[in-house]
């Protein structure tokens, strides 16, 4: 074999030469039609005339043929409409029906059913396929057709074709491609792909206590565990005796064979090699430029069924049947079985995805415990009773909360939500964001010990360094055309020069700041929208008739109506920003032009997360940190843009800002998973419905293997990474927040276990099956989460201290308490300062006719929520010294809060180290193994050659050591 153009060329695709590949006549291999073929391929038969019928029938046409017209007639228009005349009058068939003979004559002469994944001599495995449409006026894409197809068959890979007439649609074309064994271990040796050359002979501790437990979430041994444990070493084509080889056309999963077609395929050129451009290369191209219209691998069976092919293994099936079917959801994930359909990246990420849900479990519990707990002290809230209390909070005056449209009202009027408040305002709260710190701290840990202890048993150990030498990007390698010495390889490879990386990576960036400026910019939007409709709100809903509602008429208030639908209008622009932005993240990270596949991933993923960060958190970030924060006093009010605007800032309810935060938490969380399963499940669903509408109508045996997942949808290169996505985003939403919401967890919980059968079914039965890919880990998102989970307990304190009335209930009860006692009577009138209605400013004041009928010229003074001197005080209006006892007390508990936090948090990391001592013990000995068995078989080879040449020299007995052995039973015996 020889290279076809060298890495010079960035090309390392590998010719194969006439005898290491197959003989086509001896493997019953046919070329391909063109495209242009319309009639049936050698092989078909009509499938509805048994054999009598058959035999019959030509002979009756033979006999009237030949009574027909003399034979120099026989061109002539008459006499082909007799003979047409003729064969309809003895077959006894109309027009339609035979229209319809020949479109149900789809079976072979073998009888073989379509549902197969082998080529039509029933031995070759189609390892891919590509599809793509009959045009008229595509000439140019026929041409780049036939050199691609070309190609591919000069480095080895056997085509098969199914014409059009064959397809559902009588539009379709499927080309059908064969790695022989060949080029599967050519480039297997290639990309280091390990395979098993040992048994693993480590025991492993099965004994777990009170392991009887675990027994109704099982699932059958053969279905967790579909392969034995081996040791395996990259593979190795001039030493291929030394690896298990039992059977070379199972010996490559049909998740490897894609992946090594896939890796040729992505490199192959479709134009000519004298043609002199590089950058005409790969299948990706070939379907962003209408060449191909698809290009996937296939389903094993249908997932409702077995294959009816002994020869399949109908791992889809066993994967609907036990994984992908919500009845199981209390069930264990068969991660070994989904890593070897679909491949370890999806492997990765449904263990972490099941192991994320585990861990929620805890966290829930705990945050529902504390939700519980307030509300049993729900009669215990003194400071709510002295605002429902008539005496008290019926008597007490507020200001109005806006200009002009808002009148006084009563502090009794927010009964209702201070109460509501108090579920999640009180000092279960703060036991419970300290929980959650060290609870991500335990999940991130926990997490490592389980990637690590995959990486051993899933074989990617050294998998980042194989990464990084030997996946390069196509799309890297065409548009660098610099080229550079490795200092490693001493070999020359492409590289993109500084100034171009400096230039392409600025540009990137000042396209996100772009975007998330453009969030920023709506966010300020929204909340201007609800500065100008509290005002509205609070006019219309005065004598509303929802007012007089006995169950929900006193929980319709202004604040209530302008947070949620300030939230709901919130949401919708996230998702229409999210849109928008996808595109934009793919153009520039395509534009940068990443090295590796994986340096790609996480370009993309950190730019995708900045802009879904703060798309998703801003508002969130807005009601904790800034509401109701920078109000002013009556009479020298904030307004956001200056006082010309009459946007006046918002104030926070008298029960407190975090009921808001609460809100504004619940409509975004749980709208974006609503709406996320329903775009999941649902969208899907429905496109595959209705594409696959007249196909379902056939039976199994004419509705193809590859007509049906062509119907069905792509799963796309980005479709991991917007799983992941969506749950990263629920992360920050359970930790960055969870302080003013213990209940999220629970949410999550309940999501999550939707979101893994979901995600399990739609990958099962609605989509394609992906190209298999190899990952270690879960890449960026791993650091994102630690980022996250550091953030959250700075997030938390301030929530407890700012947002919260935690802090300043604490000091009253402590510090200012008029009768010394340790309770919370009194709290609310200290909490309100006073402010003399006469020195309202005229644009502050109530229009005639806001004000209740309550009010008259009788009450002189109004209260507002500061700690301020009253009027008459020598410092009148500025703040007392209580408020300064408040902040410092919110400053230190800051502090002491996340120094906690942190002390615990790297004290656990500290504790409990990344990867189990069993795991690294076992890592030790397949490296020792492997450099052992090594060494052997290479000084057991050098005997047997020297044997051999010494026999040959001295007799003439057959050079064998053992003649009723193989080879490799031999060298194992040695071994």
């Amino acid at each position: 074999m020889h290279r076809i153009t060298g890495r010079a060329g960035g090309d390392n695709l590998i010719e194969m030469s006439p005898t290491e590949s197959f003989n086509d006549d001896i493997n019953g291999y046919n070329q391909h039609a063109s495209s242009s073929t319309g009639s049936l391929q050698q092989g078909q038969s009509v499938s509805f005339l048994t054999p009598e019928v058959c035999v019959e029938t030509c002979e009756s046409l033979s006999t009237s043929l030949a009574s027909l017209a003399p034979s120099d007639h026989s061109d002539s228009p008459q006499f082909e409409a007799q003979t047409l005349e003729r064969i309809n009058a003895l077959t006894g068939l109309s027009r339609k029906r035979a229209l319809f003979l020949k479109f149900r004559s789809r079976i072979d002469k073998q009888q073989q059913s379509k549902d197969s994944v082998f080529f039509r001599d029933g031995l070759r495995r189609i390892d891919f396929v590509l599809s793509y449409g009959d045009e008229k006026d595509g000439e140019r894409k026929q041409e780049r057709r036939r050199v691609y197809e070309a190609n591919l068959a000069k480095v080895g890979l056997q085509l098969e074709t199914e014409d059009k007439s064959e397809s559902e649609d009588g539009k379709t074309y499927f080309v059908k491609i064969h790695a022989p064994w060949e080029v599967l271990a050519t480039y297997a040796d290639v990309l280091k792909i390990k395979v098993p050359f040992k048994v693993n002979d480590i025991p492993e501790n099965k004994e777990m206590p009170m392991n009887w437990l675990s027994t109704p979430f099982r699932l059958p041994e053969p279905i967790m565990h579909p392969e034995p444990d081996f040791f395996t070493a990259p593979f190795n084509k001039s030493k291929s005796d030394f690896f298990l080889i039992d059977d070379k056309e199972t010996f490559f999963p049909p998740s490897t064979r894609n992946r090594i077609v896939y890796y040729i395929l992505s490199r192959c050129l479709y134009l000519r090699e004298e043609c002199g451009d590089k950058d005409k290369k790969g299948i990706k191209r070939l379907l962003n430029n209408g060449t191909y219209t698809a290009a996937f691998p296939l389903h094993d069976s249908r997932y409702w069924s077995r294959s009816r092919d002994a020869h399949c293994e109908s791992e889809r099936y066993s994967l609907y049947k036990h994984w992908a079917r919500f009845l199981f959801f209390f069930k264990e994930q068969p991660l070994n079985l989904v890593r070897k359909y679909y491949g370890e990246k999806i492997g990765i990420y449904f263990a972490w995805l099941g192991f994320y849900t585990e861990m929620l479990l805890f966290a829930a519990v705990v945050g529902t415990i504390c939700f519980v707990y307030g509300f049993l002290t729900y009669d215990d809230n003194e400071w709510s009773k002295e605002i429902c209390s008539g005496e008290i909070g019926g008597k007490i005056v507020m200001c109005p909360l806006c200009d002009k449209k808002c009148g006084f009202w009563k502090l009794n009027s927010t009964c209702n939500s201070s109460w509501q408040s108090h579920l999640f305002d009180n000092v279960g709260t703060v036991f419970f964001a300290i929980f959650m710190g060290i609870w991500v701290t335990l999940f991130l840990e926990f997490w490592k010990r389980r990637q690590a202890r995959l990486e051993y048993e899933w074989d990617l150990v050294d998998f980042e360094e194989e990464q990084q030498q030997l996946q390069l990007r196509p799309e890297y390698e065409t548009k660098c055309s610099s080229r550079k010495m490795n200092r490693i390889t001493q070999e020359m490879e492409p590289y993109l020069p500084i100034t171009s990386k400096c230039a392409r990576i600025c540009l990137s960036g000042a396209t996100v700041i772009f975007w998330i400026s453009l969030i920023i910019a709506c966010i300020i939007g929204v909340i201007a929208y609800r500065l100008a409709v509290y005002a509205a709100f609070a006019s219309i809903m005065k004598d509303n008739p929802t007012t007089q509602l006995h169950v929900v008429g006193p929980y319709i208030t202004p604040q209530l109506a302008t947070s949620v639908t300030a939230s709901c209008i919130n949401f919708v622009i996230i998702m229409i920003l999210n849109l928008m932005y996808e595109r934009v993240a793919v153009w520039i990270t395509d534009m940068e032009i990443p090295k590796t596949h994986l340096e790609y991933e996480n370009k993309l993923t950190v730019k995708m997360f900045l802009f879904q960060f703060v798309n998703y958190y801003s508002s969130c970030f807005y009601v904790a940190f800034f509401k109701g924060k920078f109000v002013g006093y009556p009479g020298n009010y904030a307004y956001m843009f200056g006082k010309w605007s009459k946007l006046r800032n918002e104030e926070c309810d008298p029960g407190g800002c975090l009921i808001e935060l609460t809100t504004q938490l619940v409509i975004v969380m749980t709208g974006k998973q609503v709406w996320g399963n329903i775009q999941e499940a649902l969208v899907p669903w429905l496109m595959n419905w209705w594409g696959s509408r007249k196909a379902r109508k056939h039976p199994e045996s004419l509705y193809s293997r590859w007509e049906q997942d062509n119907d069905l949808q792509s799963f796309g290169q980005l479709g991991l990474f917007y799983e992941y996505l969506e749950m990263v985003i629920q992360f920050g939403f359970i930790t960055l927040f969870v302080a003013s919401f213990p209940l999220a967890p629970l949410l999550a919980l309940i999501n999550n276990i939707i979101e893994v059968r979901v995600d399990a079914w739609k990958l099962t039965t609605q989509y394609r099956r992906p190209v298999a890919a190899k990952a270690h880990s879960i890449g960026a998102w791993e650091e994102i989460l630690s980022g996250i989970a550091v953030l959250s307990v700075v997030t938390n304190a301030f929530i407890v201290a700012f947002t919260s009335d935690m802090i300043p209930r604490l000091v009253y009860m402590y510090a200012y308490h008029p009768d010394g006692e340790m309770n919370m009577k009194g709290y609310i009138n200290n909490s309100l300062s006073i402010f003399n209605i006469s020195a309202i400013p005229l644009a502050n004041s109530p229009e005639e006719g806001e004000n209740p009928a309550w009010f008259n010229s009788s009450i002189t003074t109004c209260r507002y929520r500061d700690f301020r001197y009253p009027p008459g005080h020598e410092k009148q209006y500025t703040h007392t010294m209580q408020f300064w006892h408040i902040l410092a007390a919110k400053l230190a508990f800051i502090i002491i809060m996340e120094h906690v936090a942190f002390m615990v948090k790297f004290f656990v990391a500290w504790m409990i180290p990344d990867v189990p001592s069993d795991v690294r013990a076992r890592v030790k000995r397949e490296r020792y193994l492997v450099q052992e068995y090594l060494h052997n078989y290479e000084v057991e080879k050098l005997k047997m050659q020297l044997s051999q040449n010494n026999s040959s020299n001295d007799c003439s007995c057959t050079p064998m050591i053992y003649p009723s052995l193989s080879k490799h039973e031999v060298l194992s015996e040695c071994l």
